[in-house]
Protein backbone atom coordinates (compact mmCIF):
# COMPACT_ATOMS: atom_id res chain seq x y z
CA UNK A 1 0.00 0.00 0.00
CA UNK A 2 2.54 2.48 0.87
CA UNK A 3 5.26 0.98 -1.98
CA UNK A 4 4.35 3.33 -4.39
CA UNK A 5 4.36 6.05 -2.91
CA UNK A 6 7.65 5.86 -0.41
CA UNK A 7 9.46 4.71 -3.92
CA UNK A 8 7.98 7.92 -5.39
CA UNK A 9 9.07 9.93 -3.02
CA UNK A 10 12.80 8.57 -3.10
CA UNK A 11 13.23 9.17 -6.44
CA UNK A 12 12.10 12.64 -6.07
CA UNK A 13 15.23 13.17 -2.99
CA UNK A 14 17.40 11.14 -5.11
CA UNK A 15 16.84 13.59 -8.04
CA UNK A 16 16.84 16.69 -6.36
CA UNK A 17 19.88 15.97 -4.14
CA UNK A 18 22.25 14.57 -7.24
CA UNK A 19 22.41 18.92 -8.17
CA UNK A 20 23.85 19.23 -4.98
CA UNK A 21 27.07 17.30 -5.74
CA UNK A 22 29.70 19.27 -7.94
CA UNK A 23 33.51 18.53 -8.78
CA UNK A 24 36.47 20.00 -6.49
CA UNK A 25 38.64 22.14 -8.01
CA UNK A 26 42.44 22.29 -7.00
CA UNK A 27 45.17 24.47 -7.39
CA UNK A 28 48.86 24.53 -6.79
CA UNK A 29 51.43 26.77 -6.02
CA UNK A 30 53.68 27.72 -9.18
CA UNK A 31 56.00 30.42 -7.96
CA UNK A 32 58.62 29.37 -5.37
CA UNK A 33 56.50 29.95 -2.58
CA UNK A 34 53.20 31.74 -1.70
CA UNK A 35 52.17 33.92 1.18
CA UNK A 36 48.48 32.82 2.84
CA UNK A 37 46.62 35.51 3.76
CA UNK A 38 43.76 35.88 6.05
CA UNK A 39 41.72 38.23 3.58
CA UNK A 40 42.14 38.90 0.22
CA UNK A 41 44.51 41.86 0.50
CA UNK A 42 48.05 42.53 0.24
CA UNK A 43 47.23 44.76 3.64
CA UNK A 44 45.83 41.48 5.44
CA UNK A 45 47.57 39.87 8.01
CA UNK A 46 49.80 37.05 6.32
CA UNK A 47 49.43 33.99 7.97
CA UNK A 48 52.04 31.39 6.32
CA UNK A 49 54.46 31.35 3.91
CA UNK A 50 54.02 27.59 1.47
CA UNK A 51 56.68 25.88 -1.15
CA UNK A 52 56.27 25.16 -5.10
CA UNK A 53 53.66 22.67 -5.87
CA UNK A 54 51.56 22.76 -2.52
CA UNK A 55 48.37 21.67 -3.41
CA UNK A 56 45.19 23.37 -2.16
CA UNK A 57 41.66 23.21 -2.92
CA UNK A 58 39.67 26.08 -4.52
CA UNK A 59 36.95 27.65 -2.65
CA UNK A 60 36.45 31.37 -4.15
CA UNK A 61 37.99 33.07 -6.74
CA UNK A 62 37.87 36.69 -7.13
CA UNK A 63 39.57 38.92 -9.80
CA UNK A 64 43.43 38.65 -7.97
CA UNK A 65 42.66 36.45 -5.34
CA UNK A 66 41.69 32.85 -4.73
CA UNK A 67 40.33 31.48 -1.19
CA UNK A 68 41.81 28.34 -0.58
CA UNK A 69 41.78 25.18 1.65
CA UNK A 70 44.15 22.99 3.11
CA UNK A 71 44.58 19.30 3.89
CA UNK A 72 43.86 20.40 7.52
CA UNK A 73 40.88 22.29 6.43
CA UNK A 74 42.61 25.83 7.46
CA UNK A 75 41.28 28.31 4.91
CA UNK A 76 43.52 31.07 3.39
CA UNK A 77 43.43 33.96 0.57
CA UNK A 78 46.26 33.24 -1.76
CA UNK A 79 47.42 35.70 -4.62
CA UNK A 80 45.96 33.93 -7.89
CA UNK A 81 49.42 35.24 -10.25
CA UNK A 82 51.04 32.68 -7.98
CA UNK A 83 49.03 29.47 -9.01
CA UNK A 84 49.76 27.41 -11.69
CA UNK A 85 47.45 25.17 -14.40
CA UNK A 86 49.28 22.29 -13.50
CA UNK A 87 48.09 20.13 -10.55
CA UNK A 88 50.08 18.40 -7.99
CA UNK A 89 49.20 15.66 -5.32
CA UNK A 90 51.28 15.59 -1.99
CA UNK A 91 52.11 11.96 0.01
CA UNK A 92 49.82 11.20 2.79
CA UNK A 93 51.54 7.98 3.86
CA UNK A 94 54.61 8.20 5.67
CA UNK A 95 55.83 5.73 2.66
CA UNK A 96 53.91 5.98 -0.78
CA UNK A 97 53.87 3.30 -3.69
CA UNK A 98 53.66 4.17 -6.79
CA UNK A 99 52.71 1.27 -9.10
CA UNK A 100 54.04 0.51 -12.45
CA UNK A 101 49.89 0.30 -13.40
CA UNK A 102 46.72 1.25 -11.41
CA UNK A 103 46.38 -2.23 -9.64
CA UNK A 104 47.27 -3.54 -6.04
CA UNK A 105 49.26 -5.99 -7.43
CA UNK A 106 50.80 -4.14 -9.72
CA UNK A 107 55.21 -3.68 -9.59
CA UNK A 108 56.32 -0.75 -7.33
CA UNK A 109 57.61 1.79 -9.75
CA UNK A 110 58.91 3.48 -7.24
CA UNK A 111 58.62 5.39 -3.61
CA UNK A 112 57.78 8.88 -2.25
CA UNK A 113 57.73 9.96 1.48
CA UNK A 114 54.99 11.88 3.12
CA UNK A 115 54.33 14.97 1.67
CA UNK A 116 56.57 14.94 -1.43
CA UNK A 117 54.61 16.61 -4.50
CA UNK A 118 53.88 14.29 -7.17
CA UNK A 119 52.40 16.20 -10.63
CA UNK A 120 48.94 15.01 -11.20
CA UNK A 121 48.99 13.52 -15.19
CA UNK A 122 45.13 12.34 -14.88
CA UNK A 123 42.60 10.28 -12.87
CA UNK A 124 41.56 6.56 -14.41
CA UNK A 125 38.02 6.55 -12.94
CA UNK A 126 38.85 3.65 -11.30
CA UNK A 127 39.97 5.55 -7.92
CA UNK A 128 43.71 5.88 -9.07
CA UNK A 129 45.64 8.81 -10.19
CA UNK A 130 49.07 9.08 -12.95
CA UNK A 131 50.82 10.88 -11.26
CA UNK A 132 54.40 11.75 -12.19
CA UNK A 133 57.95 12.48 -9.63
CA UNK A 134 60.39 15.42 -10.35
CA UNK A 135 62.44 13.37 -11.61
CA UNK A 136 60.59 12.12 -14.65
CA UNK A 137 59.93 8.67 -12.90
CA UNK A 138 55.70 8.30 -13.71
CA UNK A 139 53.28 5.47 -12.12
CA UNK A 140 50.08 4.85 -10.53
CA UNK A 141 48.83 5.89 -6.81
CA UNK A 142 45.21 5.69 -5.06
CA UNK A 143 43.26 8.74 -4.90
CA UNK A 144 42.70 8.20 -1.33
CA UNK A 145 46.17 7.97 -0.44
CA UNK A 146 47.45 11.32 -1.61
CA UNK A 147 46.08 15.09 -1.20
CA UNK A 148 44.97 17.15 -4.04
CA UNK A 149 43.00 14.64 -6.06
Amino acid sequence: MFAAPLRSLMLILLLCGSGAAHAVDFVSVAEDSAILYDAPSLKAKKLFVVNRYMPFEQVVSLDNWVKVRDRSGGLYWVEKRVLGSKRYVFALLPLLDVRATPDFAAARAFQVRQQVALERLEATGTGWVKVRHQDGETGYVRSTEVWGE
